[in-house]
């Protein structure tokens, strides 16, 4: 089955007791990363009563008054913790705010009090108390979600299936809640989301069952990633990208804005990107390095190139 050319695979597979579905599995997700940077996954760890929940709180944050959310928009972080406002956020090159509103969630650190001083606090609304509790259980499940996606692509680099453990274990990972507001006005050049390449290892992606995100397949086309009912979409990032040597790609996206029927309609969709830790080195593996494909990138740590891309976003300032 494919979803508008994105490749479908199911984490059961991977998780069953039979080999043959696991090796299938492997090979089937490491092919699609290397191919087009993008598949859709069933067999997560959220079902769809667990969702609806979580949308409602979602909904219920951003229907708050503006003044509000404004008390929530943290200086000083970067906007790594809590709201950040419409349009504050742009991709990398654009000159104009994405038309989007989101909420950050970020680690809830265990037994680590060096990253307990490195990360910022989480931020709790105080008009909501369900909004924090789902959203911590929302990042804990899709953290569960990435570590195993994360073994398998292990086993597809012909690593050890636990190599990533190590790093993503109280990860500077997030998950962002976005609101994609109602369109009044044919906005001149601004988009929802313009073209961009996510940072992270992964990105695992709530809210793509309609319209809207698109990817660049290899032949420079965009082409429509809908996620059918209950699946995550899921993308590599840059980080990974970089640590394989392009092997894995991490494929350009955007988010269209809609067509006039759906302008006045917002969209809410839900991406937990999946971070190591600041001290994990991103250098280039040696496996990935042959004659026909050179070292590609310079050596650098994930906290470093972190914050190289906050400053090109304009969240960080120099």
């Amino acid at each position: 089955m494919e979803t508008n050319n994105i490749p479908s695979v199911n984490l059961a597979d991977f998780l069953s007791s039979d080999i043959n579905k696991k090796n299938n599995f492997v090979e089937s997700i490491g092919k699609a990363f290397e191919e087009i940077g993008f598949v859709a996954l069933d067999g997560h760890f959220l079902d769809s009563n667990f969702n609806e929940k979580l949308y409602k709180e979602i909904r219920s944050f951003f229907d708050l008054p503006q003044e509000i959310k404004n008390k929530y928009e943290i200086p000083g972080i970067s906007g790594q913790r809590g709201y950040v406002s419409f349009g504050k956020e742009s991709a990398k090159g654009s000159k104009h705010g994405d038309l989007k509103e989101f909420w950050h969630f970020g680690q809830y650190v265990e037994n680590d009090d060096k990253l307990l001083k490195e990360y910022p606090s989480n931020v709790e609304v105080t008009e909501n108390e369900q909004f924090n509790i789902v959203g911590k259980q929302t990042y804990r499940l899709l953290e569960k979600t990435s570590k195993y996606v994360l073994r398998a692509l292990a086993l597809y680099l012909r690593l050890d299936e636990f190599y990533f453990d190590k790093y993503i274990v109280n990860g500077n990972s997030i998950l962002r809640p976005i609101h994609y507001p109602p369109i009044l006005e044919k906005p001149k050049d601004a988009v929802r989301a313009a073209a961009h390449g996510d940072i992270n290892l992964i990105t695992l992606l709530m809210g793509a069952q309609g319209r809207g995100l698109q990817v660049k397949n290899n032949k420079g086309e965009w082409i429509d990633a809908i996620a059918s009912k209950d699946q995550l979409m899921i993308n590599v990032g840059d980080m990974l990208s970089r640590h394989t040597n392009n092997k894995l790609k991490s494929t350009v996206h955007r988010v269209i804005n809609p067509s006039k029927d759906l302008m006045k309609k917002s969209r809410y969709s839900i991406p937990f990107f999946m971070h190591p830790i600041s001290d994990m080195k991103l250098d280039v593996l040696e496996s990935c390095i042959d004659e026909n494909n050179p070292k590609s990138f310079d050596d650098i740590t994930a906290g470093e190139f972190l914050n190289q891309r906050l400053v090109e976003l304009g969240l960080l300032k120099k």
